[in-house]
């Protein structure tokens, strides 16, 4: 931008200089005009150039690497405006855990539950507590660890039973699982693949531990 500024203002000296047929105030609304006109473009030349890529990598995200992303929480109905927002928080907080090498470098592990219907478990030990949020679930599930294909299909949260059961999302519908014989409260928020039994249900018919 400095450099198109620099060239209108030399455009604008040569302009006073040489043509002497113009009176003063004409030639200094020419210029006027003319710098205003390279100014807005470079201006938005850069705002092009910095919006662009985060556009296009969102589109890679949504559309390239899973068709479905960007619908699975508007597809679950009865939710009110509230626990949806939640949920998209809770996707948002895991997007770049979609790529497992990024869950391991942060702190999560295979605990080796292998479940049908509901996928392979990472747990991040240090995110247990008897604190719920959203932002941090303790446990993060995948489909498709056998075909060296990873895929992040949902979010589960863990609270010791030694600890108050959480209220955990607004509502009633996620139902919190005592009796699974881990020591832990839990819940399951299927964010990153549609479950068409609900999004808090235990299992989801569609994941198959392949």
């Amino acid at each position: 931008m400095k450099s198109l500024i620099n060239s209108a203002m030399r455009f604008t000296k040569k302009t006073f200089v040489t043509n002497h047929s113009i009176s003063t105030n004409v030639r200094f609304f020419l210029s006027l005009i003319i710098f205003s006109a390279i100014f807005f473009i470079s201006c938005q030349k850069e705002a092009n150039e910095i919006t662009s890529p985060a556009v296009t990598s969102d589109a890679k995200l949504n559309n390239t690497d899973n068709p479905n992303a960007s619908e699975v929480i508007n597809m679950y109905s009865g939710l009110s405006s509230t626990t949806i927002w939640e949920l998209q928080q809770a996707r948002a907080a895991t997007a770049r855990y979609r790529d497992l090498k990024n869950a391991i470098k942060d702190g999560y592990s295979n605990i080796n539950v292998d479940v049908p219907n509901m996928g392979h478990h990472f747990m991040n030990t240090s995110l247990v507590d008897g604190v719920f949020d959203i932002r941090y679930p303790e446990i993060l599930v995948y489909n498709g660890l056998e075909t060296g294909k990873p895929e992040l299909v949902a979010v589960e949260y863990a609270v010791p039973l030694t600890e108050p059961m959480p209220e955990g999302f607004t509502g009633s519908n996620d139902v919190w699982n005592s009796t699974s014989g881990f020591p832990f409260y839990l819940v399951h928020a299927w964010v990153w693949k549609y479950n068409p039994d609900g999004v808090f249900n235990w299992t989801n018919p569609s994941v198959d531990l392949d």
